[in-house]
């Protein structure tokens, strides 16, 4: 008699369906368990159910299965990007004019700060350079899930999310730049060394660029609805994250620079200020719990020192960086040291950076993550404990009310 096709076989055929619906509801779970229990983030909540889900601790998500799930993270990040890149308003720059100087400042000390840290350390130095670039970045998915959870709204709330942006915009620039000499140590041409960056950048800004063209013609069309207009930005977002994976281009500076395009260019006012509630929601969870599943906390045995360094270095940088134009820019000290310490995270970005670098050269990304990754071990548990307490320090915060709070 014939199998009997009713009943099921083994690997059963949505596995992965079930594993994304298990993710998301034990980082739920985690995660309120966080907040009621230890009055701690959410976030710190889901990143530690990834981590004792990951390799590193229970292996019930290994290295294939992240991999797989590997979509999750671009189109979580690309929606994170594109709220970032619409909120770095150039017009702030003509109220503030040391603000860019005050974001260039903080960049370029954590920069130079966590390069000098590492080459003490006897780090090569094109090995030092990417580090310290990947440094320069604050975790934007930290921050807006922080400043969505506590109800953030003031001065220091929206420019800690512009200093976030421009911060991102450094980073990302810098780290294609380097691409060019990670080419040249490991013997390609000057031809590819200087070609590969410039197609990065102009190629990621373009895509982002006819991402908002299209959302802008779109939008148009459909009127100010809020409903379509969600589900169009959705699309472009999720379409945009295909292109830029097809055409090898960098995802993060592809969907902030879609995001920046759309604030500023956007002068008729065609797109609305939709926000991706619930929908968003989802996948905050399954980037953080899958961020969380790619540590290893068994890195910080090995290079602990060295990270608890990095991270010395980089706060550092911000701090001194933010505090010498404070003044200039008409805060007192003590808002621009609660800036640096809203700064903290380091996270998911860091962690697709490392990628990115891996997929050009393995061992350099392999090399890579062992500098960059015990930082963020440290920095994905502490950081949104540090943006969640400069917020409510600076009285920008509204009281925790319901159990989703």
């Amino acid at each position: 008699m014939d199998d009997i096709a009713l009943l099921p076989s083994f690997p059963l055929a949505a596995a992965n369906m079930i594993l994304v619906g298990a993710i998301l509801l034990c980082g739920l779970a985690v995660g309120q368990v966080f907040v009621r229990v230890l009055r701690l983030p959410r976030i710190t909540g889901f990143v530690a159910a990834g981590l004792v889900l990951g390799p590193g601790v229970l292996g019930l998500l290994d290295q294939a299965m992240l991999g797989e799930l590997s979509i999750f993270v671009d189109i979580s990040l690309g929606l994170i990007l594109f709220e970032l890149g619409r909120r770095l308003d150039f017009r702030w720059f003509t109220h503030d004019r040391w603000l860019l100087a005050s974001s260039v400042a903080e960049s370029l000390l954590s920069f130079l700060f966590v390069y000098g840290t590492l080459r003490f350390f006897s780090v090569a130095p094109v090995y030092s350079a990417t580090a310290a670039a990947i440094a320069m970045a604050t975790s934007p998915a930290v921050l807006i899930m922080i400043v969505h959870d506590q109800r953030a709204k003031g001065p220091l709330t929206e420019r800690l999310l512009a200093l976030t942006a421009l911060n991102n915009v450094f980073a990302f620039l810098l780290i294609a730049l380097l691409f060019g000499f990670v080419h040249l140590e490991y013997g390609a041409d000057w031809l590819r060394a200087t070609l590969h960056p410039m197609y990065l950048i102009a190629g990621s800004a373009g895509l982002g660029f006819l991402a908002f063209l299209a959302s802008r013609t779109l939008a148009r069309w459909l009127g100010k609805r809020e409903d379509s207009q969600f589900v169009m930005l959705l699309g472009l977002i999720v379409g945009t994250v295909g292109c830029a994976i097809s055409f090898k281009l960098s995802v993060l500076l592809a969907l902030l620079a879609f995001g920046v395009f759309a604030k500023n260019l956007d002068r008729d006012h065609d797109l609305m200020a939709v926000e991706f509630g619930p929908g968003g929601q989802f996948f905050l969870v399954m980037l953080f719990v899958i961020t969380g599943a790619g540590l290893r906390p068994s890195e910080l045995a090995v290079t602990g020192v060295v990270g608890a360094a990095f991270v010395l270095a980089r706060l550092a940088g911000k701090l001194i960086g933010l505090g010498l134009f404070a003044p200039l820019s008409g805060i007192s000290q003590k808002k621009a040291l609660l800036l640096g310490i809203g700064m903290v995270p380091m996270s998911a970005i860091a962690v697709v950076m490392v990628q990115g670098a891996s997929a050009l050269y393995p061992e350099f990304g392999a090399t890579l993550s062992s500098i960059v990754l015990p930082a963020v071990v440290i920095l994905e548990l502490v950081g949104p404990l540090a943006t969640q307490w400069a917020l409510r320090r600076a009285g920008e915060t509204e009281p925790m009310t319901g159990v989703g709070a």
